[in-house]
């Protein structure tokens, strides 16, 4: 079981509100660690990795959705989310980024441009302010909610 937990898959409780509202905090996810073996993480995905921050406020994990894959040119204009000049689609939303805007930057090779779905002002610490994230870094895909029993099943 310990060989399991270490290479396979973990069990991890949400802690704070940078994923609200899909995630909030208490909810006990399933992570999926060895599917960063055989397939690169995509957009959309929603992922644990390891706090690339610094500070008194870092944390050992954070959970976050992909946003944007190596290639995808990331922006946020009139508090709108683009990637490859795209408005984005993002319906676990509800409500406009109310974070300031930034100008578009392209996510290099090997790295990953993550946000919470969160986008009330300061209510997720992400690439928006520590910049895309090494692949090195992922330590795996949210798979399932497991609790509350009212929202068991896959993410």
């Amino acid at each position: 079981m310990s060989l399991l937990n270490i290479f396979v898959f973990n069990v991890s409780t949400v802690i704070g509100h940078s994923m609200q509202p899909t995630l909030y905090e208490g909810e006990k996810l399933v992570i999926n660690k060895i599917t960063l073996s055989f397939a690169a993480p995509g957009r959309g995905d929603v992922i644990v990795l390891h706090d690339p921050s610094t500070g008194p406020d870092r944390k050992e994990y954070l959970v976050k959705r992909v946003i944007g894959i190596p290639g995808d040119i990331i922006e946020v204009k009139e508090h709108q989310l683009y990637v490859n000049g795209e408005l984005a689609d993002e319906p676990y939303i509800d409500t406009d980024i109310e974070d300031s805007d930034f100008p578009a930057l392209t996510v290099e090779k090997g790295t990953y441009f993550v946000m919470g779905d969160n986008r009330h002002a300061g209510a997720s610490k992400d690439s928006r302010f520590f910049g895309p994230v090494p692949l090195s870094t992922i330590v795996g895909k949210v798979e399932y909610i497991w609790w509350p029993l009212s929202k068991l099943g896959a993410l």
